[in-house]
């Protein structure tokens, strides 16, 4: 297969191009209409860009006129790229495919793709993930898109997309990890849920899990925070240590040294300020075998939510817990997170309710989040 650009002031010259070249059997892969620079910048004017392949090795048609391109039926498309597509065929689709991405580049945007896998790239742009990441899934689909002769629904188009979404998540790690951590600690800024949070997991790991779980906190700056913590534990008839500073954390852990389950509330504040988290490095005692996951709203924007994880880049964060998704239905920034830094998610949680409103992490759930909204035609 021979895939080749062409420029023409019109259509019909484009085309007397490439029947010269290419052969009366050619076929048109995209045609689109492009400025040419004129003098000094001004008088510009349209110019008309063919993308045109043929494949010399198949055998012509003793149907076709010789005067007339014509798009290729679909045995003919079947006949060119076979089941199992050979390196040769490999290599003209990632030309083919990089030609699309030059043009992108050159600010076509998703103009350059064909329809079915421009409706999965504006999905993923509207769903606010990145377009670095888009980008890359929506090459991989106009991969498939061609291999597969350009024959694709809307359901099988969304299983190829579910496919690569979960591929990038293939080293992360989810869930709880059954709490195999003794101490974990909840960190991240103010007004994201944290505490919450906490007390959902405390719920479940009591009820579900009959374990032996305590309390402590370090949120000694928000007003009702060690109370709202010390109500919860009251219904959980979970003990609770406040610790002011290092001593008293310390003291808190030895306290609770028989206790299968020891959950640690931070305080939250303004982490974009180092000078806050040197205060929680002095105030906590983190020890190899612990976990510590970071808490976040969905519904913050993707740069402050990739600032506050950098703030935290001197802590072993070993997932995430993103709060408030069901105030938002656009959860790009989950996917950004995982993706950018490397880390699964633990929960997620959907509501104020305690301990109904808890989701443990998986692949399965993330996907779901992020094309929940998918339609099909």
């Amino acid at each position: 297969m021979k895939v080749k650009k062409y420029k023409a002031e019109t259509m019909p010259e484009a085309m007397k191009q490439i029947r010269k070249e290419l052969g009366a059997d050619a076929v048109i892969l995209n045609s689109k209409v492009v400025k040419t620079k004129g003098f000094l910048g001004l008088f510009k004017k349209d110019n008309i860009e063919v993308i045109a392949a043929s494949d010399p090795h198949l055998p012509k048609s003793s149907k076709a006129p010789k005067h007339k391109l014509r798009e290729p039926k679909t045995d003919q498309i079947t006949r060119t790229v076979q089941k199992e597509p050979d390196e040769k065929i490999i290599k003209e689709i990632k030309e083919l495919k990089q030609s699309f991405m030059n043009q992108q580049a050159n600010g076509d945007g998703a103009n350059v793709y064909p329809a079915p896998i421009n409706k999965a790239y504006q999905y993923l742009l509207n769903q606010e993930v990145q377009p670095n990441i888009v980008n890359s899934i929506a090459e991989r689909l106009l991969e498939k898109y061609y291999l597969h002769h350009k024959q694709v629904n809307d359901k099988q188009l969304l299983s190829w997309l579910r496919e690569e979404l979960k591929n990038l998540m293939t080293d992360l790690s989810f869930g709880h990890n059954a709490f195999k951590a003794r101490t974990i600690y909840f960190v991240g800024p103010t007004g994201v849920g944290k505490t919450t949070t906490i007390a959902k997991i405390a719920a479940k790991a009591v009820v579900e899990e009959n374990k032996k779980v305590a309390l402590i906190t370090t949120d000694t700056y928000r007003i009702g925070a060690i109370d709202q913590l010390k109500t919860y534990g009251k219904i959980l008839n979970v003990p609770i240590e406040v610790a002011y500073n290092q001593k008293d954390f310390i003291n808190a852990k030895e306290k609770f040294a028989n206790f299968d389950l020891i959950l640690v509330d931070t305080a939250g504040r303004n982490y974009k300020q180092v000078e806050f988290i040197n205060q929680l490095k002095e105030t906590i005692s983190f020890q190899n075998k612990d976990e510590m996951y970071l808490v976040l709203s969905i519904t913050t924007k993707y740069k402050e939510l990739n600032q506050v994880f950098e703030q935290f880049s001197n802590f072993p964060i070993e997932r995430l817990i993103f709060t408030k998704i069901d105030e938002t239905s656009e959860y790009g920034a989950l996917f950004n997170m995982m993706t950018s830094h490397k880390v699964g998610i633990a929960y997620l949680s959907n509501g104020q309710d305690v301990p109904n409103d808890l989701i443990e992490g998986t692949k399965e759930q993330a996907i779901s989040l992020i094309l929940g909204g998918w339609t099909n035609e």
